[in-house]
Protein backbone atom coordinates (compact mmCIF):
# COMPACT_ATOMS: atom_id res chain seq x y z
CA UNK A 1 0.00 0.00 0.00
CA UNK A 2 1.53 3.38 -0.96
CA UNK A 3 2.01 5.97 2.02
CA UNK A 4 -0.70 8.91 1.70
CA UNK A 5 1.51 11.90 1.19
CA UNK A 6 2.65 14.16 3.84
CA UNK A 7 2.73 17.79 2.29
CA UNK A 8 6.42 19.05 3.52
CA UNK A 9 5.91 21.81 6.82
CA UNK A 10 7.18 25.48 6.33
CA UNK A 11 9.77 26.92 8.62
CA UNK A 12 8.47 29.99 10.36
CA UNK A 13 8.35 33.25 7.73
CA UNK A 14 11.59 35.16 7.30
CA UNK A 15 10.92 38.90 5.69
CA UNK A 16 13.67 38.26 3.51
CA UNK A 17 11.81 34.67 2.78
CA UNK A 18 13.76 31.54 3.15
CA UNK A 19 14.84 27.89 1.04
CA UNK A 20 13.87 25.09 3.43
CA UNK A 21 15.08 21.50 2.90
CA UNK A 22 13.43 18.22 4.44
CA UNK A 23 15.12 14.88 3.91
CA UNK A 24 12.76 12.31 2.79
CA UNK A 25 14.71 9.10 2.66
CA UNK A 26 17.10 9.61 -0.10
CA UNK A 27 15.15 12.49 -1.37
CA UNK A 28 15.67 16.09 -0.81
CA UNK A 29 12.63 18.42 -0.86
CA UNK A 30 13.37 22.37 -1.40
CA UNK A 31 11.08 24.37 -0.41
CA UNK A 32 11.15 28.07 -1.95
CA UNK A 33 9.21 29.96 1.22
CA UNK A 34 8.23 33.49 1.09
CA UNK A 35 4.23 33.15 0.02
CA UNK A 36 3.53 36.63 1.27
CA UNK A 37 5.49 37.90 -1.48
CA UNK A 38 5.01 34.95 -4.14
CA UNK A 39 8.07 33.78 -3.33
CA UNK A 40 10.01 36.22 -5.12
CA UNK A 41 13.80 35.75 -4.54
CA UNK A 42 15.79 38.06 -2.50
CA UNK A 43 19.61 37.22 -2.35
CA UNK A 44 19.31 35.72 0.69
CA UNK A 45 17.27 32.86 -0.68
CA UNK A 46 19.10 33.06 -3.89
CA UNK A 47 21.74 32.00 -1.77
CA UNK A 48 20.37 29.63 0.54
CA UNK A 49 19.00 27.81 -2.74
CA UNK A 50 22.90 27.43 -3.82
CA UNK A 51 23.52 26.16 -0.64
CA UNK A 52 20.95 23.49 -0.81
CA UNK A 53 21.73 22.22 -4.02
CA UNK A 54 24.93 21.72 -2.89
CA UNK A 55 23.67 19.51 0.23
CA UNK A 56 22.06 17.57 -2.74
CA UNK A 57 24.87 16.63 -4.31
CA UNK A 58 27.50 16.64 -1.48
CA UNK A 59 25.63 14.38 0.66
CA UNK A 60 25.92 10.29 -0.30
CA UNK A 61 22.98 9.42 1.23
CA UNK A 62 21.08 11.78 -1.21
CA UNK A 63 20.05 10.64 -4.50
CA UNK A 64 17.51 13.04 -5.79
CA UNK A 65 16.20 16.58 -5.59
CA UNK A 66 12.71 18.01 -5.70
CA UNK A 67 12.14 21.77 -5.84
CA UNK A 68 8.86 23.22 -5.15
CA UNK A 69 7.19 25.91 -3.20
CA UNK A 70 5.12 26.78 -0.57
CA UNK A 71 1.71 28.70 -0.93
CA UNK A 72 -0.46 29.02 -4.36
CA UNK A 73 2.54 30.44 -6.60
CA UNK A 74 5.82 28.57 -7.48
CA UNK A 75 7.68 32.23 -7.70
CA UNK A 76 7.05 35.51 -8.90
CA UNK A 77 10.95 35.63 -9.95
CA UNK A 78 13.68 37.81 -8.66
CA UNK A 79 13.02 40.38 -6.42
CA UNK A 80 14.40 43.54 -8.09
CA UNK A 81 14.61 46.14 -5.55
CA UNK A 82 16.88 44.03 -3.66
CA UNK A 83 18.57 41.91 -6.51
CA UNK A 84 18.88 44.80 -8.98
CA UNK A 85 21.93 46.19 -6.66
CA UNK A 86 23.48 43.13 -7.50
CA UNK A 87 22.95 42.99 -11.07
CA UNK A 88 24.21 46.74 -11.29
CA UNK A 89 27.73 45.68 -9.81
CA UNK A 90 27.98 42.48 -11.71
CA UNK A 91 27.50 40.41 -8.65
CA UNK A 92 25.89 36.84 -7.90
CA UNK A 93 23.86 35.82 -5.08
CA UNK A 94 25.38 32.20 -4.64
CA UNK A 95 28.78 32.35 -3.46
CA UNK A 96 31.58 30.91 -5.47
CA UNK A 97 32.11 27.23 -4.87
CA UNK A 98 28.97 26.15 -4.74
CA UNK A 99 26.54 24.43 -7.05
CA UNK A 100 25.05 26.83 -10.02
CA UNK A 101 21.00 26.13 -9.22
CA UNK A 102 20.77 27.28 -13.13
CA UNK A 103 23.76 24.91 -13.88
CA UNK A 104 25.02 27.41 -16.35
CA UNK A 105 28.58 26.03 -16.18
CA UNK A 106 30.41 29.71 -15.40
CA UNK A 107 33.51 29.87 -14.01
CA UNK A 108 33.65 29.25 -10.47
CA UNK A 109 30.72 27.24 -9.60
CA UNK A 110 29.85 23.61 -10.08
CA UNK A 111 27.65 21.81 -11.75
CA UNK A 112 24.89 19.63 -10.45
CA UNK A 113 25.24 15.70 -10.80
CA UNK A 114 21.78 14.19 -9.75
CA UNK A 115 18.55 14.36 -10.68
CA UNK A 116 16.39 17.41 -9.91
CA UNK A 117 12.60 17.58 -10.53
CA UNK A 118 10.51 20.53 -10.26
CA UNK A 119 6.94 20.97 -9.22
CA UNK A 120 5.48 24.17 -10.16
CA UNK A 121 2.04 25.77 -9.98
CA UNK A 122 0.26 29.36 -10.46
CA UNK A 123 2.47 32.41 -11.46
CA UNK A 124 6.00 30.55 -12.15
CA UNK A 125 8.11 33.81 -13.65
CA UNK A 126 11.28 34.39 -14.87
CA UNK A 127 13.37 32.53 -12.44
CA UNK A 128 11.17 29.98 -12.39
CA UNK A 129 10.72 29.01 -15.65
CA UNK A 130 14.51 29.11 -15.80
CA UNK A 131 15.27 27.04 -13.11
CA UNK A 132 12.56 24.80 -14.17
CA UNK A 133 14.62 24.45 -17.81
CA UNK A 134 17.65 23.98 -15.60
CA UNK A 135 15.90 21.30 -14.25
CA UNK A 136 15.83 17.76 -15.16
CA UNK A 137 11.93 16.43 -15.18
CA UNK A 138 9.31 19.14 -14.08
CA UNK A 139 5.54 18.18 -13.07
CA UNK A 140 3.31 21.23 -13.50
CA UNK A 141 -0.18 22.22 -12.50
CA UNK A 142 -2.80 23.39 -14.12
CA UNK A 143 -3.61 26.65 -12.70
CA UNK A 144 0.50 27.57 -13.85
CA UNK A 145 0.63 31.17 -15.57
CA UNK A 146 4.32 30.96 -17.09
CA UNK A 147 5.73 34.31 -18.30
CA UNK A 148 9.80 35.23 -19.36
CA UNK A 149 9.27 38.82 -18.57
CA UNK A 150 12.25 40.27 -18.71
CA UNK A 151 11.68 42.61 -21.34
CA UNK A 152 9.12 44.58 -19.78
CA UNK A 153 11.66 45.21 -16.93
CA UNK A 154 14.43 46.99 -19.42
CA UNK A 155 16.84 43.40 -18.58
CA UNK A 156 17.29 40.33 -20.43
CA UNK A 157 16.59 36.98 -18.80
CA UNK A 158 20.38 35.25 -17.95
CA UNK A 159 19.60 32.28 -15.97
CA UNK A 160 19.18 30.12 -19.14
CA UNK A 161 16.46 31.15 -20.70
CA UNK A 162 17.74 32.62 -23.70
CA UNK A 163 20.11 29.21 -24.34
CA UNK A 164 17.59 26.49 -23.18
CA UNK A 165 13.65 27.77 -24.87
CA UNK A 166 15.01 27.31 -28.21
CA UNK A 167 16.55 24.14 -27.76
CA UNK A 168 13.87 23.31 -26.18
CA UNK A 169 11.04 24.55 -28.40
CA UNK A 170 12.76 26.13 -31.74
CA UNK A 171 13.69 29.40 -32.26
CA UNK A 172 10.49 31.27 -33.04
CA UNK A 173 8.71 29.32 -30.14
CA UNK A 174 11.42 30.31 -28.08
CA UNK A 175 11.58 34.20 -28.93
CA UNK A 176 7.73 34.63 -29.40
CA UNK A 177 7.70 34.25 -25.57
CA UNK A 178 10.80 35.94 -24.87
CA UNK A 179 10.30 39.26 -26.85
CA UNK A 180 6.49 39.68 -25.93
CA UNK A 181 6.94 38.82 -22.36
CA UNK A 182 3.04 37.53 -22.50
CA UNK A 183 1.78 34.69 -19.91
CA UNK A 184 0.89 31.58 -21.15
CA UNK A 185 -0.18 28.25 -19.49
CA UNK A 186 0.25 24.81 -18.74
CA UNK A 187 -0.59 23.16 -21.79
CA UNK A 188 1.26 25.99 -24.37
CA UNK A 189 4.12 24.97 -21.41
CA UNK A 190 3.79 20.83 -22.31
CA UNK A 191 3.41 21.92 -25.97
CA UNK A 192 7.20 23.44 -25.94
CA UNK A 193 8.34 20.72 -24.12
CA UNK A 194 9.10 23.17 -20.85
CA UNK A 195 7.43 20.83 -18.64
CA UNK A 196 7.09 17.18 -18.92
CA UNK A 197 3.63 16.38 -16.97
CA UNK A 198 0.19 18.14 -16.27
CA UNK A 199 -1.60 17.24 -13.10
CA UNK A 200 -4.45 18.79 -11.17
CA UNK A 201 -3.46 21.24 -9.04
CA UNK A 202 -2.17 20.20 -5.45
CA UNK A 203 -0.70 16.94 -7.51
CA UNK A 204 2.48 18.82 -8.56
CA UNK A 205 4.42 18.20 -5.63
CA UNK A 206 2.89 15.06 -5.08
CA UNK A 207 3.36 13.77 -8.56
CA UNK A 208 7.46 14.56 -8.66
CA UNK A 209 7.79 13.59 -4.92
CA UNK A 210 6.57 9.97 -6.26
CA UNK A 211 8.56 10.37 -9.76
CA UNK A 212 11.55 11.20 -7.74
CA UNK A 213 11.47 7.92 -5.75
CA UNK A 214 11.01 6.01 -8.36
CA UNK A 215 14.72 7.20 -9.65
CA UNK A 216 16.13 6.99 -6.18
CA UNK A 217 15.32 3.47 -6.50
CA UNK A 218 17.60 2.86 -9.45
CA UNK A 219 20.97 2.41 -9.54
CA UNK A 220 22.72 5.76 -8.00
CA UNK A 221 26.05 5.77 -10.62
CA UNK A 222 23.92 4.77 -13.31
CA UNK A 223 21.48 7.26 -12.67
CA UNK A 224 24.32 10.02 -12.81
CA UNK A 225 26.08 9.02 -15.79
CA UNK A 226 23.02 8.59 -18.05
CA UNK A 227 22.09 12.16 -17.13
CA UNK A 228 25.53 13.43 -17.38
CA UNK A 229 26.06 11.63 -21.25
CA UNK A 230 22.28 13.11 -22.44
CA UNK A 231 23.36 16.88 -21.43
CA UNK A 232 26.67 16.09 -23.21
CA UNK A 233 25.11 15.27 -25.93
CA UNK A 234 22.75 18.16 -25.84
CA UNK A 235 25.65 20.70 -25.33
CA UNK A 236 28.39 18.86 -27.55
CA UNK A 237 26.73 17.20 -30.20
CA UNK A 238 26.20 13.41 -29.69
CA UNK A 239 29.76 12.27 -31.26
CA UNK A 240 31.56 13.86 -28.37
CA UNK A 241 28.87 12.33 -25.96
CA UNK A 242 29.73 8.70 -27.83
CA UNK A 243 33.10 8.99 -27.10
CA UNK A 244 32.19 8.51 -23.46
CA UNK A 245 30.37 4.82 -23.67
CA UNK A 246 32.92 2.32 -23.55
CA UNK A 247 34.80 4.19 -20.94
CA UNK A 248 31.41 4.45 -18.74
CA UNK A 249 29.92 1.42 -19.11
CA UNK A 250 33.21 -0.47 -18.10
CA UNK A 251 33.43 1.64 -14.99
CA UNK A 252 29.99 1.20 -14.50
CA UNK A 253 30.10 -2.58 -15.31
CA UNK A 254 32.46 -3.02 -12.69
CA UNK A 255 30.27 -1.31 -9.43
CA UNK A 256 29.16 -3.15 -6.67
CA UNK A 257 25.64 -1.90 -8.27
CA UNK A 258 26.25 -3.28 -11.33
CA UNK A 259 26.84 -6.86 -9.96
CA UNK A 260 23.87 -6.63 -7.89
CA UNK A 261 21.47 -5.59 -10.57
CA UNK A 262 22.69 -9.15 -11.82
CA UNK A 263 21.72 -10.83 -9.07
CA UNK A 264 18.77 -9.33 -8.40
CA UNK A 265 17.98 -10.22 -12.03
CA UNK A 266 18.67 -14.00 -11.15
CA UNK A 267 17.04 -14.24 -7.79
CA UNK A 268 13.82 -12.43 -9.18
CA UNK A 269 13.67 -9.22 -6.68
CA UNK A 270 14.16 -6.02 -6.16
CA UNK A 271 17.59 -4.62 -6.54
CA UNK A 272 19.47 -2.65 -3.47
CA UNK A 273 21.70 -0.19 -4.67
CA UNK A 274 24.33 1.16 -2.73
CA UNK A 275 26.26 3.60 -5.06
CA UNK A 276 29.21 1.45 -5.16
Amino acid sequence: MNTPFQPPTPTPLHPEGSIDTEVRGSVLLIGINRPNKRNGFTPKMYRELGLAYTQLDDDPALRVGVLHAFGEHFTAGLDLPTIAPLMQRGEKAVPLGLVDPVDLGMPGYRRRTKPMLVAVQGITYTLGIELMLAADIVVAADNCRFSQLEVKRGIMATGGATLRMAERAGLGNALLHLLTGDEFGAAEALRLNFVQKVVPAGQALPTALALAEVIAEQAPLAVVATRQNVLKAIEHGPLVAMHDFIDTQQRLSRSEDAREGVQSFIDKRPARFTGR
